[in-house]
């Protein structure tokens, strides 16, 4: 669009479009071969590309072949911004995870954006019945949770799976409205009054035994919420990367 207008586009494909990775792993196959050719080793994704060296010496030289390669031969422009060399013993950022030398893990900031994203689809306010949310977080859990389970993050995941359900604990306190409602769940639970009245809407005692006792770890487990902390992550490196 340009002031409002459709434009015909004639050279390259829209930024951000769907079929901008598929057009990448075309087009820059004929780099990986030729990297491939000179005895590199590197991991690509679309155009985000890692090349694994020994020394910094070797990093340098292989920056400066992909250079040649990306931009002379291929006609393609390097974003000298985010081009740089870094050593594994200080963590090398690549697609939202720092890998060392002996470990991976989550960048904080994709950390944040995720607990972020599941605090605004599990509001108190939202007035939506707790099986909905659950409906709604699950695939956002399901796809962080494959993504990064490349990571060294069971106790993030651990951390954030007690978060969550803290939140949802909330939700359905929020939803209860009355003490009242609270005591006849844990009466059906089998506990015994007299229990404690507590307000519905207090983020502090959601965290209460009360809370607890009515919505436990194994009643998300039965009602399908993905559970973070049953995922399997961390894949340890061998080699050092530089």
């Amino acid at each position: 669009m340009v002031d409002g207008h459709k434009q015909a586009t004639e050279v390259g494909s829209p930024q951000g479009g769907v079929i901008s990775p598929l057009i990448a792993n075309i087009y820059l196959d004929a780099f990986d071969q030729e990297m491939k050719k000179r005895g590199h080793r590197i991991v690509r994704y679309a155009d985000d590309i890692l090349i694994l060296c020994r020394s910094r010496a070797g990093a340098e030289n292989a920056l400066k072949q992909a250079k040649k390669i990306l931009e002379v031969e291929l006609k393609l422009e390097v974003n000298s911004r985010k081009t740089h060399i870094a050593d594994s013993n200080e963590g090398v950022k690549f697609l939202g995870v720092e890998i060392g030398s002996r470990y991976t893990r989550i960048e904080p900031k994709k950390l944040a954006g995720f607990k972020s994203k599941l605090k605004q689809m599990t509001k108190r306010n939202g007035g939506k019945p707790l099986s909905e949310v659950i409906k709604a977080v699950n695939p956002i859990l399901r796809g962080f949770s494959q993504y990064f389970r490349i990571a060294n993050a069971n106790r993030e995941f651990e951390k954030i799976a007690s978060w969550l359900r803290r939140r949802l604990r909330s939700v359905q306190l929020k939803l209860w409205k009355t003490p009242q409602r609270l005591h006849r769940r844990l009466k059906q639970m089998g506990y015994k009054p007299p229990f404690k009245s507590i307000k519905m809407n207090s983020w502090r005692n959601s965290l209460i035994p009360l809370a607890n006792y009515a919505l436990p770890n194994k009643w998300f487990d039965s009602s399908g919420l993905v559970n973070l902390g049953h995922v399997k992550t961390g894949y340890v490196f061998s080699a050092k990367l530089s």
